[in-house]
């Protein structure tokens, strides 16, 4: 599957040490770069998390951010069971003692160590984190591959109008022969009598090869030919796309040089118009 470069992919999960965040951003790059930002209570999963996100993407500027948000309470409350203990024995004595005497329930949540916050397990919150970070991860990849996909169908179409028109020279270049023939035997014509026959074919020949595209055609239905092969492979195929466009540039430029007629002078314009349209959607395939 194509992938995109550019992606965003964000999610959220409560957890008994607060609220985690997890946000993952990316743009183009020609290789795999990624920026972490955590909190300090998750600045020891940075290795695993780097790791990660290279199991899942190979090119591209990356931005991942983790964000702990801690509860509103400042943590979850809970009774000390051992204090509330000796609490109620010391008040079932004083009972005997004081039988007037009366203990209200707020009182007695606020006698120090009855109330206590529950200290946060890091190790669960670390759990909690990769696997939060797994999710955003399944987002991030599967936003690359709808845009990925996306970006296939406007490279093959203009592939498609680089096929289409090596096609169309393939029809010109008989009638490109014949009429340039025609154009330097007239020429020569004055001085043919000066001339061996023999001679003036071989000039002749000689001439024609110069204006034989045939290989850059061929090379040009190899490349469409390969470049749609490439779009059906489950690696990224980023990087095989920039030398394949090089070698259609070159093809098309060639194919401009040698050109005598002004009709494939115009199509090998065109095909450099096509060569560049996909050179830009390249640019963000993984």
């Amino acid at each position: 599957m194509i992938r995109s470069m550019t992606a965003f992919a964000t999610a959220e999960r409560a957890t008994d040490g607060g609220t985690l965040g997890a946000e993952l951003r990316a743009v183009n790059h020609r290789f795999l770069e990624l920026g972490v930002r955590l909190p300090d209570e998750l600045r020891v999963l940075e290795p695993a998390l780097r790791e990660r996100v290279a199991s899942r993407v190979s090119r591209g500027k990356l931005d991942l951010t983790l964000r702990l948000r801690a509860p509103e309470s400042g943590g979850a409350l809970q009774l000390n069971a051992r204090v509330v203990s000796q609490l109620s024995e010391l008040a079932a004595d004083l009972s005997l003692r004081v039988p007037n005497l009366r203990t209200e329930l707020t009182d007695l949540l606020q006698f120090p160590g009855v109330l206590q916050t529950r200290g946060v397990d890091m190790e669960a919150l670390q759990a909690e984190a990769l696997a939060l970070l797994d999710g955003v991860l399944d987002q991030f990849v599967a936003a690359r591959e709808r845009e990925g996909g996306k970006l296939v169908a406007a490279i093959l179409e203009r592939v498609d109008g680089i096929a289409a028109l090596a096609a169309e020279v393939r029809t010109l270049i008989p009638q490109i022969r014949a009429g340039q023939r025609q154009k330097l035997e007239a020429r020569l014509a004055d001085v043919a009598q000066n001339m061996e026959q023999g001679r003036l074919e071989q000039e002749l020949v000689l001439w024609l090869q110069k204006l034989d595209v045939d290989e850059e055609l061929d090379r040009l239905d190899s490349h469409v030919k390969e470049i749609r092969r490439v779009f059906t492979q489950k690696e990224p195929q980023g990087r095989r796309l920039d030398f394949l466009l090089q070698e259609f540039n070159r093809e098309a430029n060639t194919l401009g040089s040698k050109s005598v007629d002004i009709r494939t002078t115009n199509i090998a314009v065109e095909l450099k118009v096509l060569i560049d349209q996909i050179r830009e959607q390249a640019q963000n395939i993984e």
